[in-house]
């Protein structure tokens, strides 16, 4: 299974990468969303697992175009320190699956794959 993880914290990035390619997945991992669109259609992720707070462009934005492209259909996991209920809530109209708030547990988020992926 492919996961395309956006996330800009080089740490997190690193870490959360390591640790799901360790239970099998392979993972496309970038800092930042240029070139959102073309990166799903050429790695073509089974799940995205997705920052909302990212440099230059935002999260909520990479879902907007996400959700213009109707040929990508692909499951959004939120992985994002924003916490705000109008966030998760705008998150979930944009077409996440989950939402979780950082700081989580690793094996939080890979269950959350686990059964987006099911």
């Amino acid at each position: 299974m492919k996961i395309l993880f956006i996330e800009d914290n080089d740490l997190n990035r690193e870490a959360i990468s390591e640790y799901l390619e360790l239970h099998g997945y392979e993972v496309c991992a970038r800092p930042d969303g240029a070139s959102f669109l073309d990166v799903v259609r050429e790695f073509k992720p089974d799940l995205i697992l997705l920052d909302l707070k990212l440099p230059e462009i935002d999260g909520f934005t990479l879902m907007e175009q996400l959700r213009q492209s109707q040929s990508l259909q692909v499951p959004l996991v939120i992985l994002s320190a924003l916490s705000f209920n109008s966030d998760k809530q705008r998150a979930f109209e944009l077409g996440a699956c989950r939402f979780l708030v950082k700081p989580t547990m690793v094996q939080d988020i890979r269950r959350a794959i686990q059964e987006e992926l099911k």
